[in-house]
Parts: C-alpha cells; sequence; structure tokens
C-alpha cells in the first residue's frame, strides 16, 4: 500500500510520500514513489505513484526513455508545452500500461495492474498546477475547492489535512500538516512506512525548494510523532466531560 499527499498553495506546492512496498507481512521492501525532473528557469514537475509497482516504474520508465541508448534518450515531460499536456501524457502512458498488462494475462488479470498517480509542477510564464491521474488515464485538477489530492491509503491521513490546510499557510507549517497527516497514517496502518521522501517547489523558482528522505530516526518527525499523541490525550481531556445524568 501507498500514502501520497500533494498540496497547492499560494507559495507553490508541497508533495510527501511514503516508500513502503509490500506482498505480505514477510515481504517488505523500500522503493521511490516521488519522482522529479527539471530544466533551470523553464520548468518543474514531479509525479508520485500508487498502486501496482510494475505498472508505475514502467510508466515513469517510458517517460524517461529509459529503453533507449543513454544519447538517444528524451523526456516528453521536458518537451510538454503545458502542465495540461504533461498530464495527458501521463494518463495516456499509464492507461495504455494497464490495459495492455491486462489484455496479456487474461481475464484473472483484471484489476492487479491498476495504478494512480498525482502530477505536480509548473512551466515558465504559467501557473503551477496539480493533477490526480485515474487508472483509465483521465484527470482531474486541483482548485480552490479541491487543493490538495491524496492517493494510496488516505482515510487515516484525510481529516487531518482537512481541518488543518489553509492555502495561505507557510511551507514549513504544510510540511508540519503533513507529517501529522503520516504519522496518523502509519499509526493505524502497517502497509505504510517510512523512510517518507518530501519535495517543496516555491512558485517561480523552478527548482526545488527543499527535498530530503525523513527516516524512522529523523528527530523532528520524532518530536511530530510524540508531541501530536501527547496533544491529542490533552485536547481529549480538555473537552466536556459527558454525564449519565439529566
Amino acid at each position: 500500500m501507498t500514502y501520497c499527499v500533494g498540496m497547492m498553495l499560494d507559495r507553490g506546492l508541497v508533495l510527501m510520500s511514503d516508500t513502503r512496498t509490500n506482498s505480505g507481512v514477510d515481504n517488505i521492501s523500500v522503493f521511490r514513489k516521488m519522482f522529479h525532473w527539471q530544466v533551470p528557469g523553464e520548468r518543474m514537475i514531479a509525479i508520485m505513484t500508487a498502486g501496482n509497482l510494475a505498472t508505475t516504474q514502467y510508466v515513469v520508465s517510458l517517460l524517461e526513455e529509459r529503453t533507449k541508448a543513454p544519447k538517444e534518450r528524451h523526456n516528453s515531460l521536458l518537451e510538454a508545452e503545458t502542465m495540461f499536456q504533461v498530464a495527458q501524457i501521463v494518463g495516456k502512458l499509464l492507461c495504455d500500461t494497464i490495459r495492455e498488462r491486462e489484455n496479456f494475462n487474461g481475464e484473472e488479470a483484471q484489476g492487479r495492474f491498476t495504478a494512480s498517480m498525482i502530477v505536480a509542477g509548473q512551466i515558465k510564464d504559467m501557473e503551477p498546477r496539480l493533477f490526480l491521474i485515474y487508472p483509465e488515464g483521465n484527470f482531474i485538477e486541483a482548485s480552490y475547492d479541491t487543493p490538495f489530492f491524496q492517493i494510496g491509503e488516505t482515510k487515516y491521513g484525510r481529516p487531518i489535512v482537512l481541518r488543518g490546510y489553509d492555502r495561505t499557510m507557510s511551507f514549513e507549517d504544510a510540511v508540519k500538516l503533513l507529517m501529522v497527516s503520516f504519522d496518523s497514517t502509519l499509526k493505524a496502518n502497517l502497509s505504510v512506512g517510512l523512510p517518507l521522501d518530501l519535495l517543496v517547489i516555491e512558485k517561480d523558482t523552478f527548482a526545488p525548494r527543499h527535498a530530503r528522505r525523513i527516516t524512522a530516526a529523523d528527530p523532528y518527525f520524532q518530536k511530530i510523532s510524540s508531541g501530536w499523541g501527547e496533544a491529542l490525550k490533552q485536547a481529549f481531556y480538555s473537552l466536556p466531560d459527558y454525564s449519565f445524568e439529566e
């Protein structure tokens, strides 16, 4: 399972993903689910993936044309004129890949190769944009009404983001909010796990504002995890007491 969040702020974009993949409790691995590319001064594009690992890795490979010799490779994302076209490219590749795998493996493979993606980024002279790509290849775009997207195991961390999100918040507060959301998901579902990948894209910079991998030994994440648990207890006991009396 996976948990990924892409969030749109007035200042830019904040992305976070876990790295755990598993095909059973005794077969757990770490795989990167966040990828980004940039052309300095011209564009910054990032993708997060959830679902069948072979499907998502194959799509990323196609995007980078890894099947060609190094001197012949070109990344189609770096040639698209708009972020909408980027979303179209990713959606078509994802849909075609899933359909091809299912057709090749027959009826018993239906639903086994499904995946979804979050696409985020900015191209020069345009606004930052955020898209959620569905397995069918269609997609929706983030807006003021829907300013963030989640894929994978979303139900445990979603209430945190819903209550804490503010489009005008700082990058630092957004990262704190996502860490709380991920900590809540980690506590509730063992199929989502550390380390976490974090990427902050500041508007009009076309380069990572901040990028890092957060491990279990990270002192800030440890403080967030323990502090959030204690804060919840204090908030609970500060609420009015329930009484059995009329």
